[in-house]
């Protein structure tokens, strides 16, 4: 088993990689992983081998991606490997191996076997679900403002989003409640930012044909965010 374990940190999506140091593919950077054990399920399996390999115990969500049985996938051995993705808040930090280090997922070092396709993978995973599911729950602090919110889906979508847009959807889907709370300001002072929470914080699917597609194009005054009602094609939301 293999886990692609992502986070937003410092703005951008990222994914933990682990330095290998034996043949095959010694040097590359390769995902955590491991053997299923005799008395474990496949989540427990995968939330083990990250907390004993990698020292990552914070993971809000893990689903599998697919099982990757190419037969050449690693030399000289057949094997295959089911990945999984694995999500972490972006509050978190935990104190990983001298081996192991977080990557962009967009400028990805050089990868051992086809863990790159894993990777991207599992960056498509993430970007689907947070169109037609409340998936942001795992990459978000427990309390954010919605201003906070955004970045992380930014990041997360790899384009832009209206707040405003983003808000009003997700409380349409009864996703968000405020805490009552406010953010502290920032160095430009200003009003201070009310401060929400997820109603939920299970994976549980709010639309099923919901997309949050990219802004328009060059010179379009778009709303970075479309919600569709229905068939899978995406309206802009005014």
């Amino acid at each position: 088993m293999l886990a692609a374990v992502l986070q937003i940190r410092a703005g951008t999506l990222q994914v933990l990689l682990w330095q290998r140091a034996q043949e095959p593919d010694s040097g590359r950077w390769a995902l955590p992983g491991g053997r299923l054990g005799d008395d474990e399920d496949v989540e427990a399996s995968v939330r083990r081998q990250l907390a004993e390999k990698v020292d990552v115990r914070d993971v809000t969500h893990v689903e599998q991606i697919a099982v990757f049985s190419a037969p050449h996938r690693v030399p000289d051995v057949r094997l295959v490997a089911t990945a999984f993705l694995g999500l972490v808040p972006s509050d978190a930090d935990p104190a990983v191996p001298p081996d192991t280090a977080w990557h962009p997922v967009a400028r990805l070092p050089d990868t051992a076997f086809d863990h790159a396709e894993i990777i991207r993978d599992a960056r498509d995973r993430l970007r689907a679900k947070l169109s037609y599911t409340n998936l942001g729950f795992a990459l978000a602090p427990r309390v954010f403002t919605i201003s906070a919110l955004r970045e992380l889906y930014v990041a997360a979508l790899g384009h832009g989003v209206s707040a405003t847009n983003l808000q009003r959807i997700l409380t349409r889907r009864k996703l968000l409640v405020p805490t009552g709370g406010t953010a502290l300001p920032g160095p430009s002072g200003g009003r201070p930012a009310a401060e929400f929470r997820f109603t939920d914080r299970a994976l549980k699917v709010t639309d099923a044909f919901a997309v949050l597609r990219p802004p328009p194009g060059p010179g379009a005054a778009g709303c970075g965010v479309g919600d569709s009602p229905g068939g899978g094609t995406p309206i802009p939301v005014p």
